[in-house]
């Protein structure tokens, strides 16, 4: 069993062909490819798209099996429709029998490691969409969503092998600023996630952290940023 990690899609999955994907063609649904935030496969306000339904099916007949979690630009009303069913030890999104939600807070098994994923993040683009058509205001995590994942974090002792999430916390943002100073600049309506984070990234004894949100490449500590390369986890 093999789990793979990339950055964000926007509903582009182009980085999955043959040519870019060489691993994925000895994959089995076994194996597993994440996404680490903006997803973008369920988009259009209406299910019928054909274009939209087009990509899904191709990621749906990929030999592996996809994970991702949610980033800010998602259509949330839609993504929160689909069943929920349990896998991994926890509550995932089925988008297919092959596509899978992770959800916000969740600790998952997968191969005998420990996932904790947390998606969300904060749409500075925002002021040029329009809710609930381009942006959804249930892109950044309500209080329940933080409990919960402190509290499934303590069910298992505060210990997990790996964590997945969007953005990053801040201690991390600001190491990875050092690298790209022209790219990004502080946004205080993200500051209340990542402080979650770096709580977490103080209290958690943890072997590795991904995230995406940013589309930069580069490794900070025990912090990997991800863009559209996709990287072997395990």
């Amino acid at each position: 069993m093999s789990v793979y990690i990339t950055g964000d899609t926007h509903g582009d999955f182009s980085r999955f062909s043959s040519k870019r994907f060489p691993d994925g063609k000895d994959l089995t649904k076994s194996d597993f490819v994440a996404i680490a935030g903006d997803f973008g496969g369920i988009w259009d306000l209406h299910f019928s798209k054909k274009q939209e339904q087009h990509w899904l099916n191709w990621l749906d007949e990929k030999p592996w099996t996809t994970l991702f979690l949610d980033g800010n630009h998602e259509n949330f009303d839609r993504l929160y429709d689909y069943p929920q069913v349990e896998m991994f030890g926890g509550v995932v999104g089925k988008i297919s029998d092959s596509i899978f939600h992770l959800r916000r807070g969740e600790v998952y098994e997968i191969d005998g490691r420990k996932f904790f994923v947390f998606g969300g993040g904060y749409s500075i683009d925002k002021v040029s969409r329009m809710p609930h058509v381009s942006w959804w205001p249930q892109e950044m995590p309500s209080f329940k969503e933080y409990k919960d994942g402190l509290d499934n974090l303590a069910k298992h002792n505060n210990g997990v092998d790996y964590i997945l999430t969007h953005t990053c916390s801040s201690d991390a943002f600001h190491l990875m600023k050092e690298h790209h100073t022209m790219f990004h600049k502080e946004v205080e309506e993200e500051r209340q996630i990542r402080e979650y984070f770096k709580e977490i990234e103080n209290n958690v004894d943890y072997k590795h952290w991904y995230c995406g949100h940013f589309h930069v490449s580069g490794t900070y500590n025990k912090t990997t940023f991800l863009d559209g390369n996709i990287k072997k986890i395990v």
